[in-house]
């Protein structure tokens, strides 16, 4: 049995007459590590997809934004990136802590492309980590499994707007979600604009 593919895999393959075309294309394109293309395109990119799996095995996908270059590459084979304010549920960080599998998306819209990323994920709470964005209490570490360019077809090809007003900016007050300001929640949001590390 292969060590990218499963029997599950395979059998798919085998009913579908695919098995050599997903050989050939794990021997030219899934690497342990993140080459100097998948690099630059990772560095280029404002967002991507995030999958975790929670105690019942369900997945869960989440949407990751920031600045461009947001992700840093700290090697060859491990990422970081950071945990912006949310909605406080923390689906995505509480999946990282118990189990650590992670896959990532990243996806070029205007110019479509894609670059997936498997590993095994940590918390960060190190200072001089956390220092590298503005307003981040808790980042995440991944250590990288496989890497591999994915097939572009299907992506609709579209154009950036403009940047996200919330995300946190150096130097610039970060503007509220608007719906932390809904008399539903009222009373139990945290009256700080961003996560509090060590609330007093």
């Amino acid at each position: 049995m292969s060590d990218f593919y499963d029997l599950s895999h395979q059998q798919l393959q085998d009913e579908f007459q695919s098995r050599p075309l997903a050989e050939r294309l794990r021997e030219l394109i899934v690497k342990p590590h993140l080459d100097d293309e998948a690099q630059a395109f990772i560095q280029s990119r404002n967002n991507f997809y995030l999958t975790t799996v929670d105690a019942q095995g369900f997945p869960t996908v989440s949407h990751k934004g920031g600045d461009t270059g947001f992700v840093i590459i700290e090697d060859e084979q491990t990422l970081l990136f950071p945990c912006f304010d949310g909605n406080g549920m923390w689906l995505s960080m509480g999946n990282i802590h118990a189990h650590g599998k992670i896959g990532m998306l990243f996806i070029d819209t205007e110019n479509p492309q894609r670059v997936r990323v498997q590993g095994t994920a940590e918390l960060v709470r190190d200072e001089g980590v956390l220092s590298r964005w503005p307003e981040v209490g808790l980042a995440v570490r991944v250590s990288i499994t496989n890497t591999w360019i994915n097939c572009p077809r299907y992506i609709h090809p579209m154009q950036q707007v403009s940047p996200a007003a919330h995300v946190p900016r150096a130097g610039v007050e970060t503007q509220e979600a608007e719906w932390k300001s809904i008399p539903q929640v009222d009373g139990v949001v945290p009256k700080s604009p961003h996560m509090v590390k060590n609330p007093e």
